[in-house]
Parts: C-alpha cells; sequence; structure tokens
C-alpha cells in the first residue's frame, strides 16, 4: 500500500540567504526540537489546536496520514513529509525565544554576516574590479531590523540581496560612512553566507 505522503508535491526550496537566516534562528533555540514523526506530528497538533484537518493541510497530506503517524503507526515519512515536518517545527518552536533574539539584533546588537559571494562595485572615482571574496562583518541594528522584517514578510531572495549587500557596504566597505562615500557593492552568485544574532 503506498501511504498518501507520497503524492506531496516536492518542498520548495529557499534560497541561500533565507536559509541561512532560519540556520541563525535555530542556533538560539534553548531546547532541541522533537525529532521523532510522532512527536512532531503531536506538537503541530497543539499548535493548530487539535486540527487534524489544518495540520494535513499545512503538510500537505491527508488527515489520516496525519492521525497515523500521530498514533505512530506510522513512523518514517517520506522525504518530503519530513521536509515539511522540519520546516514546521522550526516556524513553530520556541516562538519567545526567536522573538527574544530577533528584537534585540534589531535594537542594539545587530547580527553578524559572513559571507563568500560575487561583489561588484559602484562608485565615483576608482574602485577594486568585481571578485569573489569572502567577508565577515557586523551588520547594524537598523539593517538588521529590515532584513528579519523582510524575511516575516514573506520576502524573496531577490528581495534580501540588496539589503544585505547595503549593510554589508556600511559596515565593511565604507567603515560607518569614514571613507570610499558613495561606494555601493551588489553581490551575487552566493557561494556560503551565515548569520549569527
Amino acid at each position: 500500500m503506498i501511504d498518501s505522503d507520497d503524492t506531496q508535491p516536492p518542498a520548495p526550496r529557499r534560497g541561500k540567504v533565507l536559509e541561512a537566516l532560519t540556520r541563525a534562528e535555530r542556533k538560539v533555540f534553548t531546547r532541541p526540537a522533537p525529532k521523532s514523526a510522532k512527536a512532531q506530528m503531536k506538537f503541530l497538533l497543539t499548535r493548530a489546536k487539535g486540527s487534524t484537518k489544518v495540520l494535513a493541510e499545512r503538510l500537505g497530506v491527508s488527515r489520516r496520514t496525519v492521525e497515523r503517524y500521530r498514533a505512530g503507526k506510522l513512523t518514517t515519512p517520506q522525504k518530503r513529509l519530513q521536509a515539511a515536518l522540519v520546516e514546521e517545527i522550526e516556524s513553530e518552536w520556541q516562538p519567545q525565544v526567536r522573538a527574544q533574539a530577533r528584537e534585540q539584533a534589531s535594537t542594539s546588537s545587530g547580527m553578524m554576516v559572513e559571507v563568500t559571494a560575487y561583489f561588484g562595485f559602484t562608485c565615483t572615482g576608482s574602485s577594486d574590479d568585481g571578485r569573489i571574496r569572502t567577508i565577515t562583518t557586523p551588520i547594524s541594528p537598523p539593517y538588521a531590523r529590515q532584513i528579519l522584517d523582510l524575511q516575516e514578510t514573506g520576502a524573496t531572495e531577490e528581495d534580501l540581496h540588496p539589503i544585505v549587500a547595503e549593510a554589508i557596504t556600511e559596515s565593511y566597505f565604507t567603515e560607518w560612512g569614514t571613507r570610499a562615500d558613495g561606494l555601493r557593492a551588489d553581490f551575487t552568485h552566493v557561494q556560503a553566507i551565515e548569520f549569527l544574532f
């Protein structure tokens, strides 16, 4: 018998900046999230106020599939369901801890970013030619707020690139406005990126 979670659409693939923001949030968790499919279903059902219908729609499976995992009759979800479970757990796990970290980053501490990408420049006067660079630099609280607000409102990777580039330009390339007046950096071809609250 084929389980109904085989018929799910593939999980959406997020861009590297969005994935890095999600990883940064996971690092602030104070307790590990549920690991087994049964524990994950039970937790998500509490967040869905016990509605198997609501949870089934969120996961893209049937109500019966949700009930079978909750009861422990099914234990090993297919890859797509497993990815959906992880995605939902991470979005619901320890909301207060995540909110505190986001608020602190937005108002006082900012964030750190380490990125390897192709950086190109526009400015008055001369500048280095564009090239692949690995940069580690702080992001100020106002830029952290903009980035986190964009993420929360469902921004795309393309929406986030310009604001992250401005934040990096501010701290790394212009050193908080003390040099390279008018410089604007853009980055593309992100090879790796990590944020730290």
